[in-house]
Formats: C-alpha cells, structure tokens, sequence
C-alpha cells in the first residue's frame, strides 16, 4: 500500500481547498469591501482590485518551477505559512498613514503565494489519488473551494461589521478581522505539516542547471501540442462564458435598489441567502456531482452537468421580471441557480483533469486553470457595462443567449466513456 492511502482524503482534500479557496476570496474580494469602509475611491479601488487578479492568470509561468524544483508537499506547507504572515502585515500596516499602498504591497505578495499554492495543490491531488478517488471527491474539493470563498467574502465581512458596530473603528474592525484570517492559515499550514499523505510519486524533478531552461519550455509547448488543443481551450474559455458575466451582475442586482431595478436586499438579508441556502445548495450539487460521475463517468454525466450549470441561470430572468419581495421564494430562486453551479461546475474541473494527464500534469493543470481564469475574467470586464445598457431584465435573457457557445464546443471535445470512473464501479459493470 502507497503512503498516500495512509491518510483519508477526507482528513486533508477538505482542508487543503479551503486554504486554496480562502486567500483567493481574500485578495479578489475583499478589499473592496476593505477600502471601501476606509474611504478610498471607487475608481482606485477597482483599479487595483482588479490587478490583484492577474497572478492567477499568468501563473502557467512559474508552474514548471513548481513541477520541477522541491516537492508539493513542500511548497504546499511553505506557501501557507507565507499567507499567513502576508495577512498579518495587512492587519498590522491598517493603522499607518499609507496604508493603502503598504496593504496592496501585500496583497500582491499573498495573490503571487496563493497563485502559487494553486499549482502545487491541485498537482498534489493528482499525485496522491488515483483517477477514481480523483473523481470522488472532485465534489468535495469543489465545495469546500467555494466554501471558503463564501467565508470570505461573507463570514469575515459580517465579522468586521460586527466588530465596527464595538468598537466604532473600522480600521480596528479589519485589524481584527485580518488577524483572525492570518491565525486560521497558520493553523491549516501546521495541519497540513502533519496530516498531508507522503505520495510515492511526489518527488523533485529538477534536471542539471543546464537543461531547466529546455525542460522549462518543453512543458509549455507539449501542452499546445496535445490533440485537439484548439478545441479543448474553446471549452475551458467557453465553458461559463454566459456564467462569468452572471456572476458579478447577480450580487449587484439582489442589493441594488428596486427604484433601480434591483431587489434591494440589505447586507444582512444578502449574507443569509448566500451563506444557508447557497452553501447548502452548493455542497449538495457539488458532492453529488462527484458521486454520479464516479459511478457513471464523466461522459455520461457532461450533458446533465452542461444544462444543470446553464439552465438555471433563467433564475435571475424570473426574479428581474417578478421582482419577488419574498425572501424564501428570493432565497430558493438563488439555492436552485447555486445547485445547478455545484453540480455543473464538477463536470469542467475535472476536464482540466483530463487535459492535464501525461508528463508535466502540475504544470499543465496550472495551464488549464489559467484559461479557466481567463474565461472567468474576460467576460466579467464588460459585463456591468452591458447590465447598464441593458437593463437586468434583458441582460439575464443575454446571459442565457450566452451559454449556447459551450453547447456548440462539447459536442467537439474528445471524451473517454469511462473517464472518471471509480475503478471499483468499471469492474462491476
């Protein structure tokens, strides 16, 4: 038996996406709610919010020093300590008189580490489980990813308003907050020292100093050099083309004033529908999206998985024209569109693993989640400006327009019948 069924993937794929998830909800999310409360400008703060972004898209150039240099265990460990103390700076550099330039210093330094814990994450999960368990709980880290970003982005949120409603201070309210975010990475890094599994395949690949450069673009060009690459990037770009310009407009239309054609939720109001009925939503689309395709394989689920993550975006169509008032139905209306996401997103995650597989698949799986950040990111920059032109009402029957692009590409992509398949379930059919 390998070291790496020594430990239960439930005691460490759980934890090891929620430190994935955490410092990203933290670095794209949260300082606009940050420097908002701290009276920075609406221009410079999306300026730089939205540049903090860009590690996670051109981190494909350091992936192969992941794939090659120490092992993934290693990095994983040495990243999250690195977070950790990124997060206490910003905690601590609140209080100075250029805070702001000092915190996007740091932010920068914990967004290049996470993006860099991305790489070495997901290439320590293809390494320490087979390609059934890989599918088993690709429910399981897909939720918990998104849990913490939920945590994030909600549960820290409220705690800083809380502790401003204390102490009157929202420079001590995000101290706190960030300090507290700072001590739950610390306390994952110090878990994960322990209870990572030791796979026999996670080794340090390096190659004399003269031939990294050579190796160094050899993993690039064999990724592009993979059957049908034009087609597999169409459907990493495609894939929530209609879904990554929803994203963003959806929260603006729920807390948007209904003189403006919004719902007019209060903070309050929106944090209860995102955090009950869409995380619970969301785990349960996201674990049982892992459960079926380890039974079934991703062939015969990606059809289900496509309209289950595009259909019910028709949610906000209903709720722009009807405009309940009502939060449960308001509430179930997001639950349904969060289900859907959970289990439609499962069928894309693990397509990247089935494009990553080969030599190189750290690197190559980097590559591939820097096209599905690309797709996520593209489509988002226009996308208020078009709900403006718009209006919600017709830019909700324009997302659904929007989805017919990853239709059209998964009828080209090529797609094992077993792919995904817990080997116990293939033997016993």
């Amino acid at each position: 038996m390998s070291a790496a069924k020594k430990t239960s993937p439930w005691f460490w794929v759980p934890t090891l996406y929620v430190a994935e998830g955490l410092p990203y909800a933290l670095v794209t999310g949260v300082p606009l709610v940050l420097f908002k409360n701290l009276e920075v400008s609406n221009a410079t703060t999306t300026f730089w919010a939205a540049l903090l972004g860009l590690p996670w898209i051109f981190k494909p150039l350091w992936g192969p020093v992941v794939d090659l240099l120490y092992t993934r265990r290693l990095w994983i460990w040495a990243t999250q300590l690195f977070m950790g103390a990124a997060l206490a700076g910003v905690a601590l550099a609140l209080p100075w008189p250029h805070f702001f330039q000092i915190t996007i210093a740091l932010f920068w330094l914990l967004a290049f580490a996470s993006a860099t814990h991305d790489i070495a994450a997901d290439g320590f999960y293809l390494l320490a489980l087979n390609e059934g368990d890989q599918a088993l709980y690709s429910g399981v880290r897909n939720t918990f990813y998104r849990v913490a970003n939920i945590a994030a982005q909600g549960g820290l949120v409220i705690f800083a308003g809380k502790m401003h409603t204390l102490t009157g201070s929202y420079v001590a309210a995000w101290l706190l907050a960030f300090e507290l975010a700072a001590g739950f990475v610390f306390g994952l890094a110090f878990y994960h020292r322990r209870r990572l599994p030791r796979p026999a395949a996670d080794v340090a690949a390096a190659p004399p100093a003269k031939k990294f450069s050579a190796n160094f673009t050899e993993t690039f060009l064999a990724y592009f050099q993979k059957p049908k690459i034009v087609t597999l990037l169409a459907f990493v770009l495609l894939y929530r083309f209609g879904e990554a310009q929803l994203l963003p407009v959806a929260k603006l239309f729920l807390l948007d004033a209904r003189p403006h054609g919004g719902l007019g939720l209060t903070n309050e109001q929106f944090g209860w529908i995102y955090g009950t009925f869409g995380v619970g939503a969301l785990l349960g689309g996201g674990l049982l999206g892992g459960w079926l395709v380890s039974r079934r394989g991703l062939k015969f689920w990606l059809w289900p998985m496509l309209l289950a993550i595009h259909l019910p975006d028709a949610v906000f169509i209903w709720l722009a024209y009807a405009r309940p008032e009502n939060l449960w139905a308001i509430g179930a209306g997001v639950a349904v569109e969060q289900f859907g996401y959970g289990f439609g997103f499962t069928a894309f995650m693990l397509y990247l693993i089935r494009m990553a597989r080969g030599r190189h698949a750290t690197a190559h799986y980097a590559l591939g989640t820097a096209f599905m950040a690309l797709g996520l990111t593209l489509p988002g920059l226009w996308s208020g400006w078009l709900q403006e032109k718009l209006g919600y009402q017709h830019f909700f029957v324009w997302v659904i327009l929007a989805t017919i692009p990853s239709f059209l590409v998964a009828l080209k992509i090529p797609l094992e019948a077993n792919f995904g398949q817990n080997a116990t379930d293939t033997r016993n059919r």
